[in-house]
């Protein structure tokens, strides 16, 4: 079957484009004009083709926690973003910690239909961080990384296991950088607002401290590692003078990060709530000029969804977590290329190129012979965000009456159309 996109703007890896995508089954076969006839045309005048979102750090809850989300209300929440593939974090129940699990979640995508679903295997089994996992029948079976998303795994040795055996399978760990014994109780960034509010705070030493030991495992070792959710401004020091040394490192920011400062913390709204902390204006800014410069490779969104009953409670109750893959582009778009920040195609890099890049996985850039992982956005269109119309089962965002714009209008995936905003 063949379709053809036309008098679109097309976002390439390093332009944007006046003109036609001719799609044949599930690949990109010309870009161009006077592409030909097609048996679907898609007229996309006035509205800009980029490349398929890859998230690779959500929380798509199943199995076990299907109240807060399941994979397919999530895939849906995915390409009514603009998302064409999620890697899905392993704190489920039962943990995602061996090939069963993992061979459940590449089906169940499969049956949904949606976007492309890659799981990321545990760590340590039960994200314990205790003994490693059954690593090589993880990959084997579909997954595309290694995290204990939640944890730090704070055994050192165990960790450098981990990154050594992941290597032998062309997997990265993906570490969530946490301390857990700094924490102390701590649910916000330690700060004014922390005192001004009564609530206990997290040094940003908590975050630091594991970056710190992250990358010089995998100095020591000369593998790679990924840094989920940098939010400091120390923490972009260090991963930006990682890279200046040679160090196998990448990393990612979410745009909560970017946009928001804790500030966001005085009206005691648990929608705001999460891990790690968003924190002050500083750090904002060294996100920003990190997402500049190259050291934080990609955005993410951390997605992070929760029934109302885990967010209606006392703030040092509340789960932590926002939902937000429906609402990434719009922010990132508005926040970062409509303030002038950065090129559409550098904010491209970040959310398709670079993610496909970390964990070697398709798609992500628009070119002859790729994948035909698409979204179609109006660039030009605001809305208000509105947690309550998300089609993820977590209506938990701290954007609610956010002007933004950048309007998902359809989401292809192997050229096949699974969203459109009618």
């Amino acid at each position: 079957m063949k379709t053809l996109i036309k008098n679109g703007s097309v976002v390439l890896k390093d332009e944007v484009r006046k003109c036609d995508l001719l799609i044949e089954d599930d690949k990109i076969a010309a870009i161009g004009e006077n592409l030909g006839k097609a048996d679907k045309v898609i007229d996309a005048a006035g509205k800009t083709v980029i490349p398929g979102i890859i998230d690779m750090h959500v929380h798509l809850r199943e199995p076990g926690f299907e109240g807060k989300e399941d994979i397919a209300s999530g895939s849906l929440a995915a390409v009514a973003g603009g998302v064409t593939q999620v890697c899905c974090m392993p704190n489920t129940n039962p943990v995602c910690d061996n090939a069963v699990v993992v061979r459940y979640i590449v089906e169940r995508a499969k049956e949904v239909g949606l976007c492309k679903v890659r799981p990321i295997g545990a760590i340590t089994k039960g994200e314990q961080g205790e003994s490693l996992s059954d690593i090589g029948k993880m990959a084997k079976a579909g997954a595309v990384a290694l995290s204990d998303d939640g944890k730090s795994v704070m055994n050192s040795n165990i960790m450098r296991l981990a990154m050594e055996y992941a290597s032998d399978f062309n997997l990265k760990c993906l570490c969530h950088c946490e301390d857990r014994t700094l924490v102390d109780g701590g649910v916000v960034n330690e700060g004014y607002n922390s005192t001004l509010c009564g609530l206990k705070g997290q040094l940003r030493a908590v975050e630091d401290i594991m970056i710190c030991r992250d990358i010089c495992l995998a100095q020591s070792l000369d593998v790679p590692v990924h840094i989920c959710h940098v939010s400091t401004y120390s923490g972009v020091e260090i991963i930006r003078d990682a890279k200046k040394r040679g160090i196998k490192v990448t990393a990612e920011t979410c745009p909560h990060y970017f946009i928001l400062t804790d500030d966001i913390i005085t009206d005691f709204d648990t929608y705001t709530k999460v891990s790690p902390p968003v924190r002050e204006e500083k750090d904002r800014l060294a996100i920003i000029e990190g997402l500049k410069d190259g050291t934080l490779d990609c955005i993410v969104t951390d997605h992070a969804p929760h029934s109302k009953k885990d967010k209606e409670v006392e703030y040092n109750l509340a789960a932590f977590g926002m939902s937000g893959i429906e609402t990434s582009f719009a922010l990132s778009y508005t926040y970062l290329v409509k303030s002038g920040i950065m090129t559409l195609p550098e904010l491209m890099k970040k959310m398709s190129y670079n993610p496909a890049e970390t964990l070697s996985l398709e798609g992500g850039e628009i070119k002859v012979g790729g994948v035909a992982d698409l979204a179609i956005v109006d660039l030009e269109q605001s809305y208000e965000i509105d947690g309550e119309k998300f089609l993820s089962k977590g209506k938990n965002t701290p954007f609610n009456g956010y002007k933004v714009y950048g309007k998902v209008c359809a989401t292809l995936v192997d050229g096949q159309i699974k969203y459109e905003n009618k």
